[in-house]
């Protein structure tokens, strides 16, 4: 069944530290070469770097999402404001109960949102009880075959140090519980291709993403703030011509 292009926008798992961020962005890139010269998945999917990304450019992308993958781990994302920018611009959401997904998934109806993941509580109680990483590596077959492809240089040309480091933060740290929620975010990516085989369905939820989205305007957010935070009250300012 032939089916339309969608298009992704990303956002969260940060990396810590500075060399691991840059060969993670390596790594995307290496599997963008791959995924954009792939003629099976040609014309269905294509990894893309937005040169000088920033509010002004973000225009151009927010209403082109379809899907937006906002994937920080929870209780790791402080706030966020672009994820309720891609929703009101129409794009579904798939992602955890963090930072304004939570407010957004209370918005949109929880039927409108692609939720995975573990929750905060969850996550400081596996961390407290001693997570370790390598326990999903080796429970899950399709994670074990994706890591031992980047650890055996299937995406460097064969060379198995390009990603070394990146493999072994996964296996022995992972501080930001990538592997723990990896099972359920493939689960979850299954109910987005379910949906987006049905068109209407899948407007809908758009439309209703749109609808409900109000909430996250900056009028309300910074009355709030006044009212809440700063304890302020509006001034009269008069202009000229006024009465």
């Amino acid at each position: 069944m032939d089916m339309p292009a969608r298009t992704y926008i990303f956002g969260g798992k940060a990396a810590p530290g500075y060399d691991l961020a840059k060969r993670i962005i390596r790594f995307i890139n290496v599997v963008a070469e791959l995924i954009n010269h792939d003629p099976d998945v040609n014309g269905r999917i294509k990894v893309a770097f937005y040169p000088d990304f920033n509010v002004k450019n973000a225009q151009r992308i927010y209403p082109a999402a379809d899907l937006s993958e906002q994937i920080s781990t929870a209780g790791k994302e402080a706030s966020g404001t672009g994820n309720m920018k891609y929703a009101l611009n129409g794009a579904l959401t798939i992602g955890t109960l963090d930072g304004a997904n939570v407010e957004i998934r209370e918005a949109v109806g929880v039927d409108n949102f692609f939720l995975f993941g573990l929750t905060a509580d969850q996550v400081m109680a596996a961390k407290q009880s001693g997570y370790r990483s390598r326990d999903f590596f080796e429970g899950n077959a399709a994670l074990r075959d994706v890591i031992d492809m980047i650890a055996g240089g299937t995406f460097s040309r064969g060379d198995a140090g390009m990603f070394a480091p990146l493999v072994d933060s996964l296996l022995n740290s992972d501080e930001f519980m990538v592997l723990a929620d990896y099972a359920a975010y493939a689960e979850c990516q299954e109910q987005v291709d379910n949906a987006f085989q049905k068109p209407e369905q899948w407007l809908r939820m758009s439309i209703l993403n749109v609808a409900r989205m109000g909430k996250f305007s900056s009028d309300r957010a910074i009355a709030a703030y006044c009212r809440d935070i700063w304890h302020v009250e509006p001034v009269p300012v008069a202009v000229a011509g006024d009465n």
